[in-house]
């Protein structure tokens, strides 16, 4: 079966604001995932792709932050906002884990979300850490590419 793009667009959006929630409450996982099942309508949602991420980031939590950590500019991790970083974690994770997406898909969900919930002009920084991130982690698709 075949996973529409709107249903994988709302399961990114569901796990950045599952992440955000996360990294702000410190709340287990498995609970944070009950609370979005049992508070939003779902049926239109890729669950197997915000389960993944929701679970992935975590899990690979400290290989996922080393992996865009060095394109941060002067800004160190701590001074990410939480939705700049749930964003880049779940970015970066999906270019790590799941070469099946395009290395452009990624990039432009996360800019989109940065767009509509990150602070003004985050979208900017986004895109230039989640490109070089992607030159490391899909060398061989970025350069096909250009």
């Amino acid at each position: 079966m075949t996973v529409s793009p709107a249903a994988r667009r709302k399961a990114r959006h569901y796990a950045m604001q599952a992440l955000y929630q996360w990294s702000m409450t410190s709340a287990a996982i498995n609970v944070i995932e009950a609370e979005f099942h049992s508070d939003n309508d779902m049926s239109k949602v890729d669950i197997a792709y915000f389960r993944e991420i929701l679970h992935g980031v975590p899990q690979r939590l400290t290989e996922v932050d080393e992996a865009y950590k060095g394109y941060l500019k002067e800004r160190e991790q701590s001074e990410l906002d939480p939705i700049t970083q749930a964003l880049l974690r779940m970015s970066t994770y999906e270019l790590m884990s799941r070469i099946d997406v395009p290395y452009k898909v990624v990039i432009n969900e996360g800019v989109s979300l940065s767009k509509k919930f990150g602070a003004t002009d985050s979208h900017k920084f986004i895109n230039g850490v989640l490109d070089k991130v992607a030159a490391e982690h899909r060398a061989v698709e970025v350069k096909a590419s250009r």
